[in-house]
């Protein structure tokens, strides 16, 4: 199988991100799933415009913090509301 680079008339066609809540949440629930410390396998997140809802559960109050300094960390977020709880694992 062969891979050509895409082009668009001989040229390498522009990407634009578009403004949709759909891209932003993407890109924040990348930004957690790669941060050091954090297993975000349990975060919600959730976009309005550039407003970011952080919901679920981690299993530190230290992990609940690098959640959201990752989500404010990204480009084009505004406000970031922080509901992450504390998972109670064991407990039955």
């Amino acid at each position: 199988m062969i891979f050509k680079k895409r082009t668009f008339f001989g040229h390498e066609p522009q990407r634009e991100t578009p403004d949709h809540p759909a891209e932003l949440e993407r890109k924040v629930a990348h930004c957690l799933a790669v941060a050091p410390g954090l297993d975000a396998a349990d975060v919600t997140v959730t976009c309005n415009g550039s407003n970011v809802l952080l919901g679920g559960t981690v299993a530190t109050e230290d992990e609940i913090f690098r959640a959201e300094e990752a989500a404010k960390s990204v480009a084009g977020v505004g406000e970031v509301i922080n509901r992450i709880g504390i998972s109670k694992v064991g407990s039955g």
